[in-house]
């Protein structure tokens, strides 16, 4: 993944994780406009490299093959697309199969080794916000800020569910609870990177703020800081 950096300058990094549904990627890229920063959308990432592993037929579950697709890639994020080899799947990586699927990337060590290395790469260039799921806790372990940004499991699959229904999705609540569930236990039990806030990560509860009010919270938050 080709990005420029510059070796002499340090820049700051705040790091926003979280569970599903939280709305950390919103809050993450909202808040990323407003400082004037660079928004690092990690899931991104993941998606990029699942589909590519899709379109190529390769065994999801054969970790070397991915990682041998994965090192062949080329990705750039610039603001607002996502592009693999120069083609823009930023559409095309939140296809249900994809997301389905992405949870293969990011169980494989080795793959997991290298978005990493993109990820700290990204935020060589410039001052950045990023979201994720190990952002305090692995890939900037010395951010300049950290939120662990959560809300109640009832709150966060209301939101999942209304962003699936305005895709057009006929999707019920209670299925969507029952997907969150099984993705916040896989998360947390995970072997590589597992969900948990980083020690020195504040934690923000976002049950009954709308994404405006989270924004502000954390832009008030980052500035206070000297």
């Amino acid at each position: 993944m080709g990005i420029d950096s510059r070796q002499a300058a340090t820049y700051r990094v705040v790091t926003i994780d979280g569970p599903a549904g939280a709305g950390k990627s919103t809050v993450a890229r909202l808040l990323a406009e407003r400082l004037g920063w660079r928004f690092l959308d990690t899931g991104a990432m993941y998606r990029v490299v699942t589909l590519a592993a899709l379109r190529a037929r390769v065994d999801l579950a054969d970790g070397e093959s991915l990682d041998r697709l994965t090192a062949d890639l080329r990705v750039s994020l610039p603001p607002g697309q996502v592009l693999l080899h120069d083609e823009d799947v930023s559409r095309a990586i939140r296809d249900a199969a994809v997301t389905e699927a992405s949870r293969f990337a990011a169980d494989c060590a080795a793959v997991r080794a290298r978005l990493v290395a993109w990820q700290r790469a990204f935020a060589e260039a410039a001052d950045t916000v990023t979201e994720g799921r190990d952002q305090g806790t692995i890939v900037f372990p010395d951010a300049f800020r950290k939120f662990f940004v959560t809300a109640t499991e009832e709150e966060r699959s209301r939101r999942r569910h209304a962003e699936l229904r305005a895709r057009g999705a006929a999707v019920e609540l209670e299925t969507v609870l029952a997907d969150q569930r099984q993705r916040d236990a896989r998360d947390v039990a995970r072997a590589i990177a597992p969900l948990k806030p980083a020690d020195d990560a504040e934690l923000v509860d976002t049950t009954g703020l709308n994404i405006e009010q989270v924004v502000d919270l954390l832009f008030h938050k980052v500035g206070a800081r000297p």
